[in-house]
């Protein structure tokens, strides 16, 4: 996959930059009172994350996390194992609590809950291993010193998202399908409609916008159903916010577009708008004459291995930041959003508003019922 292109300001990666450069960083030279680096591992500061049921190949949010953590042993030339980096995969919701207790009696020093789906099983570990640190990825647990909570400004990310929707839709419908219903994909759903309102008005159109929940991250089947009801309904671009479940959008998308030719595309393609990660091999296909193409539009980006990257190197400096709540938004690159296939037009509107969310002057809601 190419490089994804972003709209300036500032990338996920300069974030992780800034973000480590505020915190020390970290040599990977460390002296035999932390573990010995040099050998692969340093039980002292050892790092692992636990998923959700989506998985470190979600393409995702987990795989994101994963990513990021096994960039930070590179960094500190530490080992996948004990002592040095792991994860733990959760395969259904009843796995969270037991992998999070199997991290700790492996001996991980920090351990990341991926999602809010784990933050119940987080904030009890937490209380049961005072002298462990702990991570919950996308929730908040308040009064322990020994949680971080890191969030993002999703709906932010969206809001582009919505531009971009709004911008490229020919038959003025777009659709928003959310895994589960919560405060997470709240932010997805609330950002998404804005922007599509928000980007209609200047382009002096009416976009309808259809909305559905597969009530699961995990469930790809269930996705490609729901997106082929919109496709039918003349929805033309959708944004998932849904985890593995976005795997069937990507595969519907890709098969309706696959029975049309080059040309016929011009006017009747349907597109996805990927999320947390590029997406853009996710829309691979080709065209019923045989031409390489891609329905992926852009997609949003959620710096979650920047976030472990930052959290673990301060661990690593014995400068864990117990008790804090980090928020990670579009002014410091904590969000994003890929420039995809959009024109030219949705480039320019997008730059523009980007730059106005990040100054504070269009605030973007976070829940749907605040939507104008």
């Amino acid at each position: 996959m190419k490089k994804a292109k972003l709209f300036g300001l500032a990338t996920v990666a300069l974030a992780s930059i800034m973000l480590l450069g505020a915190c020390g960083g970290g040599g990977s030279n460390r002296d035999s009172t932390g573990g010995g680096s040099d050998k692969g591992t340093d039980a002292k500061h050892s790092a692992a994350i636990v998923t959700d049921i989506g998985g470190i190949d979600d393409r995702s949010f987990n795989q994101s996390a994963w990513e990021g953590l096994q960039a930070w042993g590179k960094e500190h030339n530490l080992k996948k194992g004990v002592g040095g980096f792991n994860y733990f995969q959760s395969n259904d919701a009843s796995q969270y609590t037991t992998n999070i207790d199997n991290a700790v009696s492996n001996g991980f020093k920090t351990v990341f809950g991926v999602g809010y789906l784990l933050t119940d099983s987080i904030g009890q570990a937490a209380d049961q291993n005072p002298d462990n640190n702990f991570v919950i990825i996308d929730s908040v647990i308040d009064g322990k010193k020994n949680v971080v909570s890191a969030t993002f400004k999703d709906n932010e990310a969206s809001y582009l998202a919505g531009y971009a929707a709004a911008y490229t839709t020919k038959t003025n419908k777009v659709g928003f399908i959310g895994g589960e219903e919560g405060a997470v994909i709240d932010r997805f759903d609330a950002g998404f409609t804005q922007g599509v309102k928000d980007a209609a008005k200047k382009l002096n159109k009416e976009i309808t916008i259809e909305n559905e929940y597969a009530a699961s991250f995990n469930d790809a089947a269930k996705g490609k159903a729901l997106a082929a009801a919109m496709y039918r309904d003349g929805v033309d671009v959708i944004f998932h916010a849904s985890g593995g479940t976005g795997a069937g959008v990507f595969s519907e998308a890709k098969e309706l577009n696959k029975k049309s030719t080059e040309a016929e595309l011009k006017d009747k393609k349907v597109w996805v708008l990927g999320v947390d990660s590029d997406q853009e091999a996710e829309g691979k296909f080709q065209t019923s004459d045989g031409k390489d193409d891609n329905c992926t539009l852009a997609s949003t980006l959620k710096g979650v291995g920047a976030a472990v990257q930052d959290i673990s190197n301060r661990a690593l400096e014995d400068k864990f930041p117990g008790g804090e709540h980090l928020v990670y938004g579009l002014k410091d690159g904590g969000v994003d959003l890929t420039e995809g296939f959009l024109s030219d037009d949705a480039k320019a509107a997008i730059k523009e508003v980007k730059t106005e969310v990040a100054d504070g002057k269009i605030e973007v809601p976070e829940v749907p019922k605040d939507v104008k």
